[in-house]
Order: C-alpha cells, then sequence, then structure tokens
C-alpha cells in the first residue's frame, strides 16, 4: 500500500490522525501500573512490535534513551516466507516488525509499551494503519518471556478500563516465533529518506510527538549508536 499516490497517502494520513487523536496528543497516555524496576546492572534485553509500516516504528524506538538497537523484520509466519515480496501479498501471517533491544537498567519494558500504544501506532486499528492497510501492518506485541506477556496484557487491560482511546485496543499479544530481519534497504528507511513524502507525512509526526510527549526519553538518531 506504500505505492499508493502522494495525494491518497496525505488524505488517509490527516483523517487517521484526526480520528485517533493520540500519535499527535499533547500528553502521553498514562504509565503502566504494572511493570518491572529498572535492573541494578546494565544488560540487554528484548522486545517485538508490530504497528503498521515498520519505517515509522523503527523511527520512533531508535530515538529513545535506553534503546540499544532496532532492526526491521517479519514475525507471526515462518522463515520461507519472510521477504518483503511475499510478505505484501498479505498471504504470510507476518507483520512488518520491530526488534529493539534495549538495557533495562535504563528503561523498562513498561516504559517501551507506553512509547508504543502512545506515539508509535494506533492500537486501535484493526488490520491497518493509516494509509496501509492489511494484516501485515497490524498491531502485535510479541512477547519472549512470561514477564512481557503479563505486563503486555495488563496494561492494555488497564488503557481499556480508562477509555484512554475512542474504542477498544486492537492489539494481538503473542509469543515470538521467530523474527526475520527485513532486507537491507528497509533497516533505518525513514533516516535515509527523510525527504520522502510518505516519511513526511506518516512517520515525521511520530518523532516529533516523541520529543513533545517524552522529552526525557528522547535522543537525536543519526545512524546506529
Amino acid at each position: 500500500m506504500r505505492t499508493l499516490g502522494v495525494l491518497v497517502v496525505l488524505g488517509l494520513t490527516a483523517a487517521f490522525f484526526a480520528r485517533s487523536g493520540k500519535a499527535a496528543a499533547k500528553q502521553p497516555i498514562p504509565a503502566a501500573t504494572e511493570d518491572l524496576s529498572l535492573a541494578k546492572a546494565p544488560g540487554r534485553a528484548t522486545a517485538v512490535f508490530a504497528g503498521g509500516c515498520f519505517w515509522g516504528t523503527q523511527s520512533v524506538f531508535e530515538r529513545v534513551k535506553g534503546v540499544l538497537d532496532t532492526t526491521v523484520g517479519y514475525s507471526g509466519g515462518s522463515a520461507a516466507t519472510a521477504t518483503y515480496d511475499q510478505v505484501t501479498t498479505e498471504t504470510t501471517g507476518h507483520a512488518e516488525s520491530v526488534e529493539v533491544v534495549y538495557d533495562p537498567s535504563k528503561i523498562t519494558y513498561g516504559q517501551l509499551l507506553r512509547i508504543f500504544f502512545s506515539v508509535a501506532h494506533d492500537p486501535t486499528q484493526l488490520n491497518r494503519q493509516g494509509p496501509d492497510v492489511g494484516t501485515s501492518y497490524r498491531s502485535a506485541i510479541f512477547y519472549v518471556n512470561d514477564d512481557q506477556k503479563r505486563i503486555a496484557r495488563a496494561y492494555i487491560v488497564q488503557l481499556d478500563q480508562a477509555r484512554v482511546f475512542p474504542g477498544p485496543i486492537v492489539t494481538e499479544v503473542t509469543p515470538l516465533k521467530g523474527f526475520y530481519r527485513a532486507e537491507d534497504y528497509h533497516q533505518d528507511y525513514a533516516l535515509h529518506h527523510s525527504d520522502n513524502p510518505y516519511i513526511l507525512v506518516c512517520d515525521r509526526p511520530k518523532i516529533e510527538a516523541l520529543k513533545q510527549q517524552f522529552p526525557e526519553l528522547f535522543v537525536d538518531y543519526t545512524g546506529k549508536r
């Protein structure tokens, strides 16, 4: 769907932000009441999120303090079908995903979820994000352990009960069975194609929302750290 004309992208994305109101909100959503404490020593942990086009999701998380590395790829299907040409057929079971490697002594999983739900995407849209339509653009959390499963599910219940969003959260919470790195040209796409109309309209607002809502967690990003 990223081959849509610029005018279509502009129109649909404007409607998307007007409808959700969350990605551009002035105040972040509430913090997760159930979370892990910061680790006592530096380390590396992994989280995997799917929230529409992986270009934009990556452009958010790579600008978060405590995040050590991000990689775009595919999750939900098999290794045999983990190519962009196959995933875009919407028949593979894959979702465009981002693997986030972070230091749990600097940022918690619950804080990553807060960013995911606040600015990275609209969790109330089923099998789409803005102009991108299909199950490969679905909202999903691929957990790697029981703590992530527990925290993610509890946070969704918390946000739904508080009616933070205008509709129910449709985000899947499912075990990570595999993460398959996407093609090189997709990595850091928003950074390397900052003047692309799709990036300007769909992804730059997410970066600005991150900077506005989470100034204490925002860090400039110019490439691999």
